[in-house]
């Protein structure tokens, strides 16, 4: 299904100035980036930013998160989506990823800004969502995302993907169900999860294959974060 690329409405944006600078804002991002030992260019720091500072305007009217406070949102959605980067690095092969039930683009729009050269698709079957998503995607000039909305078991791809990714989307069985018309064999599923999912993980079975369970640390936060990484091996 095609998006309605219409321009956002207007919001009131006065209720932000001043609340919290875009440097303070960098500065937060930077530390946090370097104790998880994480590189950022200039260039991927500003459009992190640009793009915290767009989800925090339009926050209000699309509720893309239940977290107001935009200094908040550093930790709670930046540095957690960025936490995932050298894992993904080091296993998600190919370069045509999804982000599955993108939402307001985490941890899609990170890991497009950290990855320039993979093709990253963002689903989401909620329109004003996706609005916003094509609103980043013009404004940071991410020239190799695309943005899609529809539903999941209705979402037919040109090509399949190499990787799927999901943050808070769904169970890990429904996740990688859900999914599985999408990609090819030897393609792998990242689940951005909270607690160890002791449970989901028992009811993965084949042609799925958990690889690893990485335990995660996000600077700022107290709560448990996991990456669960699961590789599809046919489709029999």
């Amino acid at each position: 299904m095609a998006i309605n690329r219409q321009r956002l409405p207007e919001v009131n944006n006065s209720r932000f100035a001043g609340q919290t600078s875009t440097d303070e804002l960098k500065d937060l991002l930077f530390c946090g980036a370097e104790k998880m030992d994480l590189r950022l260019s200039e260039a991927q720091g500003q459009q992190l930013i640009h793009y915290l500072q767009l989800f925090a305007k339009w926050n209000a009217a699309y509720n893309l998160s239940a977290v107001r406070d935009i200094r908040e949102m550093v930790s709670r959605h930046l540095l957690d989506s960025l936490s995932i980067v050298p894992l993904v690095a080091n296993s998600a092969g190919g370069e045509h990823w999804l982000d599955v039930g993108s939402g307001g683009g985490l941890p899609g729009i990170p890991l497009a800004i950290m990855f320039p050269d993979k093709r990253l698709t963002l689903l989401d079957s909620n329109g004003k969502k996706t609005r916003f998503l094509f609103q980043v995607k013009t404004e940071l000039q991410l020239s190799r995302v695309e943005v899609v909305q529809e539903r999941i078991e209705r979402f037919e791809p040109p090509a399949k993907f190499d990787a799927v990714f999901s943050r808070a989307f769904a169970s890990i069985k429904d996740f990688l169900e859900g999914c599985s018309h999408l990609v090819e064999p030897g393609a792998r599923f990242f689940a951005m999860k909270g607690l160890y999912p002791h449970d989901e993980l028992s009811e993965v079975t084949k042609p799925f294959n958990v690889e690893h369970c990485y335990p995660l640390s996000v600077p700022g936060e107290t709560a448990a974060r996991h990456l669960v990484v699961i590789r599809y091996s046919n489709h029999d």
